[in-house]
């Protein structure tokens, strides 16, 4: 099937599938993803080193100025960018790493300069070989010299049913203007099961911040975990954001020339894994999203795929021509991917070349762009403006 440069997601096979997310060369597709119109010469930012982490996942400012970055396996760490000192944070939950798998996202609580509430992310073990990803509250308490522990810890939220393998968890975090938690859901390499509503995954989800169910949620009637669902039909969801409006949108790593961004709307579904932009990663076609229009269709589609992971909406007045902008990571086009909207179209604007795996992207309290490179010992960098 003859494919447009923009593409879409689905498919896999899940080998391949674990490469494209964990494996640095090729792309999901197989081949490798295009030079990046931006060398580091032509880019309007200056790149500085302030740390390096092992297997960083997701990090998140303090009102301090302060960052919390999570490690893959395990570990929770506390980083003064005062002095540079890294200090880690005990009282983490038990994380099942392998693959995909490990500890994910850290958010704070819409409050939390009063209530000092953090959110977590990560993988954990099941009965009989399974896994599944779950999202912890706890209070985050610091000590003099920087390190400090979780408190009180409580899991409010898992991934049903619980499956074999280590690959697309999802579990990225974020709060809405509207006070909720919503979670990225992925559907665990397991294709069906993001058009099932009997479980959540291959779902966006939205819950109050106690992990408590809306009363206003789309599929609230149904009951059970379908409560839980604000939107389906979704494959690898890594990275989800609110725009300046309050609208949500989510990245989503597809199959073979399907990588996708969506703006996500009460209640629908957008496809996956019955239509797509991309095929099945052993060449069979997949229907391409036109041919069902009942479902949503998303608004960017990348053909090679980019590997999308982390996604922010720029607001700070360091980079004036980027505000309202998007800022996606790319693993496979070792990028940084700025998207630029007229309404609720979309469209790449800029790619940076990054010259290695970008696994998340945040805006400093400062205006400053943060990357996180992915890997062992994987750079912090701070993006501002060239001089």
């Amino acid at each position: 099937m003859t494919r447009t440069p923009l593409l879409l997601a689905l498919g896999l096979l899940p080998i391949l599938a674990t490469t494209a997310c964990n494996a640095a060369g090729p792309d999901a597709s197989g081949q490798k993803a295009p030079a990046a119109a931006a060398s580091a010469d032509q880019r309007p930012f200056t790149a500085t080193e302030v740390s390096r982490f092992d297997q960083p996942w997701a990090m998140t400012f303090l009102p301090d100025g302060s960052l919390l970055v999570t490690e893959k396996r395990g570990k929770l760490q506390h980083l003064d960018l005062a002095n540079g000192q890294k200090h880690e944070i005990t009282g983490v939950p038990k994380v099942a790493y392998g693959g995909q798998g490990g500890f994910g996202d850290v958010i704070l609580h819409p409050d939390f300069a009063r209530n000092r509430v953090v959110y977590v992310s990560y993988a954990e073990e099941g009965t009989l070989d399974t896994r599944g990803a779950a999202v912890a509250r706890a209070t985050l308490a610091l000590d003099a010299n920087g390190g400090g522990q979780l408190k009180d810890l409580k899991v409010i939220w898992r991934q049903t049913p619980k499956v074999s393998g280590e690959g697309h968890y999802g579990h990225r975090l974020a709060f809405g203007p509207d006070g909720k938690l919503w979670i990225s859901s992925s559907e665990r390499q397991k294709f069906d099961p993001a058009q099932d509503m009997s479980g959540n995954l291959g779902k966006i989800i939205r819950l109050n911040d106690d992990g408590s169910l809306p009363a206003d949620n789309p599929f609230a009637s149904q009951g059970g975990v379908a409560a839980q669902v604000w939107s389906l039909g979704h494959r690898n969801v890594l990275g989800i954001a609110f725009d300046a409006n309050g609208k949500l949108w989510a990245q989503e790593m597809g199959p073979a020339g399907g990588d996708e961004l969506n703006l996500i709307v009460r209640g629908a579904n957008y496809g996956y894994p019955i239509v797509s932009n991309g095929d099945h990663y052993d060449g069979r076609p997949i229907p391409d999203h036109d041919t069902r229009p009942e479902f949503a269709a998303p608004k960017v589609t990348w053909n090679p795929v980019i590997s999308p992971a982390g996604l922010m909406f720029y607001s700070g007045s360091l980079f004036p021509q980027w505000k309202g902008s998007a800022f996606i990571g790319g693993l496979s086009s070792t990028s940084l991917v700025r998207v630029a909207f007229d309404g609720d179209s979309a469209r790449e604007a800029e790619r940076f070349n990054m010259g290695e795996r970008i696994r998340e992207v945040e805006q400093g309290p400062d205006g400053a762009l943060w990357l996180l490179e992915d890997g062992s010992k994987a750079r912090l960098l701070k993006l501002t403006p060239k001089a």
